[in-house]
């Protein structure tokens, strides 16, 4: 086990020396008593871990609890609650030492001041680039990755032999498969900005503009004529029957599993459904004339700001979490490509992990600069009733735009 930071010594021999210093000296039973107990003792930590991850940070909190003689709890946590509670109970005193996270939490986190910086050093360059992008801000990294995910083409086999470079010729291709759908996306009464996200930068329209550094900046992209072009296009192929907000999660992923469409934009957590299919995973196809590039998600976990144990949580972090082994385990549990490049390497060999991975390449981190908390709930329901035909796209859309940056203005 590599590690960076012999800990155990460090904090036994800092208790010696201050057992040497005291003022008074305890009687000789009562010290050797503490001496003993000292040593033994290694700290504890407190994780909140959900469910799919739960096995695997189980796993290295053991191997971590044998060498260090520490103490880690796990509190098992439902992931859609862990944002919340975590900015709630931080502040207060309380709160883990570390939590599981997804790396656009970050604007929020540190805005609060709940999260603190985590050095990697030498073992950033372990880690894929973007994954450790995604989880810097200001310079400083906040997370330590272990995921990376983003959507792509999903792809029957049985039903196409291939994905087109082009959005309509996928259509065409689909049609001919002579299926219920010539193609499936979730779309809701609350639109899915995250989903159709790539068929919107296809048209050269993306929601932050980004510095040179890669960064994002707090100037909204999303408007203008390349966003007017998208929505016009949104209404255009619900016009044309391809898009509908009745198709929401459970119906599309269905129909792609009972054979209803060729194809699925969609990630990697819907292939548990898909175990009887044979399938491909493909870039997904332009529809504006850029390419279209997907969201990059990066989860990792974070370090409590107001923890007495740092040092530990980053000790278990980096040399622990940041290992192989417990990245392919958590990449077994949900199907995530791992953070960690070595782990990638491995998984890979699976054909759909290596396609998922490829189309990531290509893929854009998800902001996590606090003014994408003002985007939300603006931007899917305008995609949505666009859609549905209860909002006209260019005014619809140029409404939605002024009202983003007000929210920003407000903020």
């Amino acid at each position: 086990m590599r590690r960076s930071i012999p800990l155990v010594a460090v904090a036994l021999g800092a208790a010696l020396t201050l057992t040497a210093c005291a003022g008074s000296d305890p009687e000789p039973e009562e010290s050797a008593a503490a001496e003993e107990t000292e040593a033994a003792d290694g700290g504890a930590l407190t994780v909140w871990v959900d469910e799919t991850r739960q096995a695997a940070v189980e796993a290295a909190a053991a191997d971590f609890e044998a060498e260090t003689g520490a103490d880690v709890e796990l509190v098992l946590k439902n992931f859609d609650d862990i944002r919340a509670d975590f900015l709630a109970q931080v502040p207060t005193g309380e709160g883990p030492d570390i939590t599981v996270g997804a790396h656009d939490w970050l604007g929020e986190m540190t805005a609060n001041g709940v999260v603190a910086p985590i050095e990697l050093g030498d073992l950033a360059g372990d880690f894929a680039d973007v994954a450790v992008e995604a989880f810097t801000y200001d310079g400083q990294v906040y997370g330590l990755p272990y995921a990376i995910e983003n959507i792509a083409i999903i792809r029957n086999t049985a039903l196409a032999d291939s994905t087109p470079a082009t959005w309509d010729e996928m259509i065409a291709k689909g049609r001919a498969a002579g299926t219920t759908y010539p193609f499936l996306v979730q779309v809701d009464e609350k639109g899915d900005p995250y989903t159709m996200y790539p068929l919107q930068t296809s048209f050269g329209a993306p929601v932050f503009a980004q510095a040179e550094d890669g960064s994002y900046t707090s100037d909204l992209a999303l408007g203008g004529e390349t966003g007017n072009a998208f929505a016009t296009w949104l209404k255009a192929q619900a016009d044309a029957g391809v898009l509908s907000t009745s198709m929401t999660y459970d119906i599309a992923v269905q129909a792609f599993a009972d054979g209803e469409s060729p194809y699925i934009l969609g990630g990697p957590w819907m292939l548990e459904q898909f175990a009887d299919l044979d399938l491909a995973i493909d870039p997904i196809p332009s529809a504006g004339g850029q390419p279209a590039q997907p969201f990059t998600g990066v989860a990792g976990f974070y370090v409590n700001a107001q923890s007495e144990n740092q040092v530990l949580a980053t000790d278990f972090l980096t040399n622990f979490m940041a290992t192989e082994e417990a990245q392919i385990a958590i990449y077994e549990a949900g199907n995530r490509p791992p953070a960690l490049t070595a782990a990638a390497e491995t998984v890979s060999e699976d054909p759909i992990t290596a396609g998922f991975l490829a189309v990531g390449e290509g893929a854009l981190p998800m902001p996590s600069i606090p003014e994408m908390g003002s985007v939300w709930s603006f931007w899917g329901v305008t995609e949505a009733g666009i859609i549905s035909g209860s909002i006209e796209p260019v005014a619809g859309w140029e409404k939605m735009v002024t009202d983003i940056q007000a929210a920003i203005d407000a903020s």
